[in-house]
């Protein structure tokens, strides 16, 4: 891999259930959610102890991650400085690395001495849930910026703090929060 970032990871969430599934009106489930300093993840299979681990329908999206960048404009845009990443129902929030620009690229994480390799796959879509959860319009406002789902190619685990990103493209880390575009079709 060419390139290499330093970059944050702020926040490692793992829950055994879904609390945001059904319609909004319904209201979220109660299962806890832990914010872990560490975590395992198992090539093919996910985040050992999170709810879509082994879930073949979520073969593409064996782990999420969310820029804190798009979180903080999302606090800016809805008055909402107290609003909790947790609301985004990512497994893992980044600073300071461009996660849509990964999308079908492969990439490595790096802690320590280890390195997890990931496949990116596709951009996580926001759903209605936003605008129940964060404020009428978090929806509109989050698509593109909703974040990267990826496939697992490694055993291995993941920890908060410091790591460092190895890509084979280079990455703009200046357009961090700006949307995916959407594709202009013929």
């Amino acid at each position: 891999m060419d390139y290499s970032y330093p970059f944050t990871i702020r926040h490692i969430y793992i829950s055994p259930g879904h609390n945001y599934f059904g319609r909004p009106k319904d209201g979220p489930g109660a299962h806890e959610t832990d914010d872990t300093d560490r975590a395992r993840v198992h090539a093919g299979r996910g985040l050992v102890g999170d709810r879509y681990y082994g879930v073949p329908a979520h073969f593409e999206a064996q782990i999420t991650f969310v820029a804190h960048e798009v979180i903080e404009l999302v606090r800016n845009e809805f008055a909402q400085p107290a609003l909790s990443s947790l609301v985004m129902r990512r497994n893992v929030v980044t600073e300071g690395i461009n996660l849509n620009q990964l999308i079908g690229h492969a990439f490595e994480l790096e802690f320590d001495d280890q390195r997890v390799r990931f496949q990116g796959t596709r951009a996580c879509s926001p759903c209605a849930w936003m605008d129940a959860a964060i404020a009428p319009g978090a929806l509109r406002f989050l698509k593109g910026r909703g974040g990267l789902r990826a496939r697992i190619l490694d055993d291995g685990s993941l920890q908060r703090g410091p790591a460092i990103l190895h890509s084979e493209i280079a990455l703009d880390n200046n357009l961090i929060s700006e949307p995916v575009p959407r594709p202009r079709l013929p």
